[in-house]
């Protein structure tokens, strides 16, 4: 749909400029516009929809090992009281914590990062 559709154009547009070797310098940061200083976040479920699509496409438009590597980070709103939900997702690969990190609710969200 419409999400997909805007994040294809702006890989189309890094993949002009990057070759494979770069993308192990890269990481993908994904945030719903609707997400952008509201403090709404995407459910666990609709932000791995959308990570996974990007690395689909990434699979599909560079090749599988660069998608299964490059990091992909989700930066909707993430905060101690979603943080271990958004995590345990297969394709979100970690957080830009924003207003979350100057409180000390910014523990939360270390505390839900899974252990390795």
């Amino acid at each position: 749909g419409t999400t997909m559709d805007v994040c294809a154009e702006q890989l189309k547009a890094a993949t002009a400029v990057l070759s494979e070797e770069d993308w192990a310098n890269v990481s993908i940061a994904y945030e719903p516009v609707w997400a952008i200083g509201t403090g709404l976040t995407a459910t666990p479920e609709m932000a791995q929809e959308t990570h996974a699509d990007i690395r689909q496409w990434m699979a599909d438009n560079v090749n599988p090992a660069v998608a299964a590597a490059v990091r992909i980070q989700y930066g909707g709103s993430m905060k101690g009281a979603n943080a271990a939900g958004l995590m345990a997702q297969t394709d979100i690969d970690g957080g830009l914590i924003g207003g979350a990190s100057l409180t000390k609710g910014f523990f939360d969200v270390v505390n839900g990062v899974p252990s390795a």
